[in-house]
């Protein structure tokens, strides 16, 4: 027994002497070189934001700090250069105080910054540079750079108990991008109308809804369409899908004319409800997660317009009166397993309450409906009871008369103008528009 308490006791001994050991070897300060001796390298030179509105936050920028050197070193700070009056602010490895302290970075190894901004607004029409600086205690600096922008904010008023704001549009600020949170609507008998250049931005669900006699007119140039488009729009967010809804024309919304107009992002991009008239001409439709146009048993004329990577192009809900002329349908939509060709026609709407059913016509002159869809790029469904009436004039479908691809330029580029070869020539989108 006295053998076995004195080898235990050795061994106790061995255990606490290397556990002191490594204690002191941990604490030790000469295991750190002279941070004034260390270059870290960075994932980037500067860490820039795109263009933000006022008072809206970023997204969340990174930046990894790399010690590719031999050493390892203690970082006695890390902090922004404004302090608490940047419009920037820091994350170091999940330490969010304006000053992260004895931040270790050992030989090899590396450690994540993160960054947001909020830009205050001011009284200034055109973007600003924002600019301040990661400060290293060692002497380096990252800039950090955010341009900013004002804008006009629409919001439906939580006092008032309203799902929408009501637009004036004899307040309309022609100066400035106008953001839309929430719903935003013209009321009876009110038309807005904008001029080239401007730019309306949607927040997460948001809308723009014209009532019974209200409408819209776009009056933008090939080099200054109208821009109708996610309020977030940095990096990928330039052309995710899905960030807002819709611009949606109630029954009986009248004098609607758009010409030169971009829309992307949204969910369902146009929708067009029973005795609501649009006229949509020279404009680009792009990377909507439902239909880019929706017709619901309205009037709808589409003239020179492009229309691609969207979940369906057109899809006609309970009929309606539609005519399309020079128009392209480029469906290749890769976000999802596509249900729906390009082009969709009904003259009737399934719903739980039963069936609603109307008369349905649809003229389709010159126009390119393709994409990645098969069979075919185009579908029918039609109830007998109610007229169904579908002209496809001089049009190259897929699906149609054994059309071939009408090879577009550069489809991952967004160029879908047609090669000289192409089989498809003199049909589909004619024009360019600057966007």
């Amino acid at each position: 027994m006295k053998v076995g308490r004195v080898l235990v006791s050795v061994v106790l001994a061995v255990v606490l002497a290397a556990m002191l050991s490594m204690s002191i070897v941990a604490c030790s300060p000469e295991e750190y070189a002279d941070e004034r001796e260390v270059r870290l390298t960075f994932s980037t030179d500067t860490l820039a934001f795109d263009t933000l509105f006022t008072t809206l936050g970023s997204t969340t920028h990174r930046l990894t700090v790399y010690n590719r050197t031999a050493h390892d070193v203690r970082l006695g700070s890390i902090t922004i250069g404004g302090g608490r009056s940047s419009r920037f602010r820091l994350n170091v490895d999940g330490d969010t105080a304006i000053v992260a302290r004895n931040v270790e970075l050992l030989s090899g190894d590396s450690l994540f910054i993160f960054a947001q901004v909020t830009i205050d607004p001011n009284d200034q029409t055109q973007p600003f540079l924002v600019e301040d600086e990661i400060r290293f205690s060692n002497g380096q600096r990252v800039p950090l750079t955010a341009w900013g922008r004002n804008a006009v904010y629409h919001q439906p008023s939580v006092q008032d108990s309203t799902w929408y704001y009501a637009i004036d549009p004899a307040q309309w600020d022609h100066t400035r991008p106008h953001v839309i949170l929430g719903s935003a609507a013209l009321l009876d008998g009110n038309t807005l109308t904008l001029q080239a250049g401007e730019e309306l931005y949607f927040g997460p669900d948001a809308m723009l809804v014209f009532d019974t006699n209200a409408g819209i007119i776009v009056n933008g140039t090939a080099e200054q369409p109208v821009r109708f488009s996610s309020v977030r729009h940095d990096g990928w967010y330039s052309f995710l899908p899905g960030q807002w809804q819709c611009l949606l024309f109630t029954g009986g919304s009248t004098n609607s004319r758009i010409d030169y107009a971009l829309f992307e992002n949204g969910t369902g991009g146009l929708r067009v409800y029973p005795r609501a008239e649009l006229h949509i001409s020279n404009s680009v439709i792009r990377n909507m997660s439902d239909c880019a146009l929706i017709g619901q048993g309205g009037r709808m004329k589409g003239e020179n317009l492009l229309v691609y990577d969207c979940f369906s192009a057109f899809t006609s809900l309970r009929g309606g009166d539609y005519a399309f002329e020079q128009c392209t349908f480029a469906d290749y939509w890769g976000y999802s397993s596509r249900q729906l060709a390009a082009v969709n026609l009904s003259n009737y709407l399934l719903l739980s309450e039963g069936t609603q059913a109307q008369d349905l016509t649809a003229r389709f002159e010159q126009c390119i409906i393709y994409g990645s869809y098969f069979p075919a790029e185009i579908a029918f469904q039609s109830d007998s009871l109610h007229r169904f009436e579908v002209q496809l004039n001089d049009c190259h479908i897929k699906g149609v008369d054994e059309a071939a691809d009408p090879r577009f330029v550069d489809v991952q580029n967004d160029d879908y103008h047609l090669q000289e070869d192409s089989p498809a020539l003199g049909k589909g989108f004619l024009f360019n528009i600057e966007f």
